[in-house]
């Protein structure tokens, strides 16, 4: 099987992290897979947003437990999230987004970083602090928050893939 294969094979989600910070060069790998992703008419309409700075990281991480409901952190104490948000007004927003926060997850994996995507970031930017956020970065347009891709080293053992479902794939011939 050819390496990519494998790897896309053996990702898998990490929910707890050593708080050691990736090194730039490896954020800078990772964030050059996700700008390669497919997009709807090579309109490129997604940005990515590379948090490294932990009180910004904190901020968000408050944020998006309140939206969740709860007071734990949901990045799981990884210490950098690449925000993935797309233009609002292109009808592939989703789908272009989707496309990179995959690209990004399978490049960390492959440099040997954890990661996850983390939801609600739709939420996010929808509410003023999420906006302020943008207008401080001096990011002009409307954007829809499409997925945080927190990433790290994982503290302890990747977790094994579940088996494939029956019928996952339909055959026409």
């Amino acid at each position: 099987m050819s390496e990519l294969l494998e790897k896309m094979k053996t990702r898998r989600s990490v929910r707890k992290y050593k708080p050691d910070m990736v090194p730039k060069e490896i954020i800078d790998k990772i964030v050059t897979a996700g700008t390669y992703a497919a997009t709807g008419m090579n309109k490129q309409s997604p940005i990515i947003i590379a948090v490294t700075n932990k009180e910004l990281r904190d901020k968000l991480s408050k944020l998006n437990a309140e939206i969740m409901g709860t007071n734990s952190d949901p990045f799981y104490g990884a210490p950098v999230v690449l925000i993935v948000l797309a233009d609002k007004n292109w009808v592939n927003r989703v789908y272009d987004g989707s496309l990179v926060m995959g690209n990004l997850m399978l490049a960390a994996h492959d440099l040997g970083i954890g990661s996850c995507w983390i939801h609600r970031a739709k939420e996010e930017f929808e509410r003023p602090e999420g906006k302020a956020i943008l207008e401080y970065l001096g990011i002009e347009g409307e954007y829809q928050g499409i997925g945080h891709c927190i990433l790290g080293y994982a503290e302890g053992e990747l977790p094994k893939a579940s088996p494939r479902k029956e019928n996952y794939v339909y055959y026409i011939e």
